[in-house]
């Protein structure tokens, strides 16, 4: 990408967000989503850039917007005619971007903490195309990243993590979603005499707690969604931490959709590198209710207060963004 599109992406997420965040707590979550979705479609194609979502709201015939296919950006937008016409050619970078615009459409529609609208870019062929079937997951940070594994026993795992981070077992808090498909890794857990943090909704940004030091998180284990997967690999590239994944391909139907994306390889345990493959990644996310890394939304009289992480690779850089966005009314009164 010959530009840095990272402010330009920061623009989509919290204007995702803030969409969003006028219905928490109303109880629908297909709104929420849906008001998400729109907003970062309006904005992206504000963006100068060629860009495919290759990770999105679901397939074209069930997603209108953000579908995965979907061409998005300036290059193909309306007012890509007026920046033809001008007298000065216009760059638009090829981008690949994956999408979830509201992850955790169940927090937010509940008012629950750790709802985020999240956005990861690559270059062309830089996210790998996931099928969106569940996928075996382990998120950890970069002290343990080399002395784990995706086979080992729970046990094993959380020992080497210990052992990296110099402290006991007990010590340890690992996040696990609430299904009942863990009951099994919950009690394994539960035998070595970690902590457990159980969450309804929202693994992606379990993942990225899991990657940074202070927030308390050691690690996330069990099955989750692939797409999730990948947007948490491009933050584990950025953050130095790690994902281990492999899909869960357990029905005919499931190997059909594999192979059309061309993944043969059924038992293959992936990597950020894998997951996440491109030269240059960017990773954007502006919190929608209160948690563990960002702030919610927040609404005063003059205006609207976001909460963000800017991600890249190239150059290597983490940023916490704290933003005002002002009213036009007259005699705006800014709150800090």
């Amino acid at each position: 990408m010959e530009s840095d599109l990272s402010l330009d992406f920061l623009r989509v997420v919290e204007q995702a967000a803030i969409a969003c965040a006028h219905t928490m707590g109303q109880g629908d979550r297909r709104h929420s989503d849906q008001v998400a979705v729109e907003a970062m479609r309006a904005v992206m194609d504000t963006v100068a850039i060629d860009g495919t979502i290759v990770i999105g709201e679901g397939e074209r015939d069930e997603a209108p917007m953000l579908y995965i296919g979907e061409k998005v950006g300036m290059r193909h937008a309306k007012r890509a005619i007026v920046h033809a016409l001008s007298p000065r050619p216009v760059h638009f970078d090829e981008v690949d971007i994956a999408v979830d615009p509201l992850e955790g459409t169940n927090l937010c529609a509940t008012g629950a903490a750790n709802a985020i609208a999240v956005l990861a870019a690559s270059n062309k062929g830089g996210l790998l195309h996931a099928p969106d079937l569940y996928m075996e997951k382990l998120v950890v940070g970069p002290s343990s990243k080399d002395h784990v594994s995706l086979d080992a026993p729970v046990h094993e795992n959380l020992k080497a993590i210990a052992q990296c981070l110099d402290r006991s077992v007990e010590d340890l808090v690992v996040i696990v979603l609430d299904r009942p498909r863990h009951e099994k890794l919950i009690q394994d857990i539960r035998a070595t005499g970690a902590r457990i943090r159980l969450i309804g909704d929202g693994d992606l940004s379990a993942g990225i707690s899991a990657a940074v030091v202070g927030t308390g998180v050691h690690a996330v284990m069990g099955t989750g969604g692939a797409p999730e997967g990948v947007l948490t690999a491009a933050a584990m590239r950025c953050l130095n931490g790690e994902i281990f994944a492999r899909l869960v391909v357990s029905k005919p139907e499931h190997e059909e959709r594999c192979r059309a994306m061309g993944i043969t390889d059924f038992k293959k345990v992936y990597t950020s590198k894998d997951l996440a493959p491109g030269d240059e990644v960017i990773f954007a996310a502006t919190g929608v209710t209160d948690g563990a890394l960002m702030r919610g939304v927040r609404f005063f009289g003059d205006g609207t207060r976001t909460s963000s992480v800017i991600m890249q690779n190239k150059p290597h850089q983490i940023r916490f963004i704290d933003s005002i966005h002002v009213s036009a009314s007259k005699d705006v009164k800014i709150q800090f």
